[in-house]
């Protein structure tokens, strides 16, 4: 009947969908996609803005926040984690790419919330000794020791290992924010008796202070090293 409304979901809710059509689209493009250096183009622009919204959406609707200080930490290790895992996604199932990533996001957000509460358990302050057990108590017995030689000359080659296998990957890099974050980890690894990093989200902070890149940036770089340090380790034996 003409002039008569059509009823049924309004054009403009297609353009919120943040893991639409068009992000499907650019998971296959990226699989098809030979060339790394394209590839992780179309990853930041076309499928890391989805892969955010996903697991920022699953971290406030299952209450995965509660204990961190920022939603920034588990969200971007979680994200690294769904790039570092994309080749394992085929579209010749049958499953569509939203489906897949959100049941991996979701498992992975569970067994990290386990694994949080799991060493939450174990960690008992030191002021109180009746909770502690023997083993605690030789441990902090132990810690207040200084490393024996042979400690320390075992931690200087492992630092110098890793210290090599970032200068192999250095010449696989070309994009200036990923150099960047490189030059940012050397640092550190370099400096480590100096720095006082007590966690991981002191690391992400302090990578990002020298580095100077933003956060979109430091998730792309960081995927990008970690892919690129597994190979040169696959390459020499596991050696770093």
């Amino acid at each position: 009947m003409k002039g008569k409304k059509k009823i049924g979901t309004p054009a403009s809710t297609s353009k919120s969908l943040y893991f639409g059509p068009d992000v499907q689209a650019s998971i296959l493009k990226f699989h098809r996609e030979p060339i790394p250096e394209n590839k992780e183009d179309i990853y930041i622009r076309e499928i890391m803005p989805a892969f955010n919204k996903l697991v920022e959406n699953l971290i406030f609707i299952y209450g995965f926040s509660k204990g961190f200080d920022s939603v920034g930490e588990i969200k971007f290790d979680c994200v690294c984690f769904l790039y570092e895992n994309m080749h394992k996604f085929n579209p010749e199932r049958g499953t569509k790419a939203f489906s897949y990533f959100n049941v991996v996001a979701r498992n992975w957000l569970i067994n990290n919330s386990k694994k949080r509460r799991k060493d939450d358990v174990r960690n008992v302050s030191i002021e109180d000794v009746s909770r502690l057990s023997s083993a605690d108590k030789k441990t902090i017995l132990h810690h207040s020791i200084a490393n024996s030689p042979d400690d320390i000359l075992i931690d200087g080659e492992r630092r110098q290992r890793i210290l090599d296998a970032l200068n192999s990957i250095e010449g696989g890099i070309h994009e200036p924010h990923e150099l960047s974050v490189l030059a940012a980890l050397r640092t550190i690894f370099e400096n480590s008796d100096e720095i006082d990093l007590l966690s991981k989200r002191a690391v992400f902070l302090y990578i990002r202070e020298i580095s100077g890149v933003n956060h979109k940036q430091m998730s792309s770089a960081m995927s990008s090293i970690r892919k690129k340090y597994r190979e040169v380790n696959a390459r020499v034996g596991g050696i770093f």
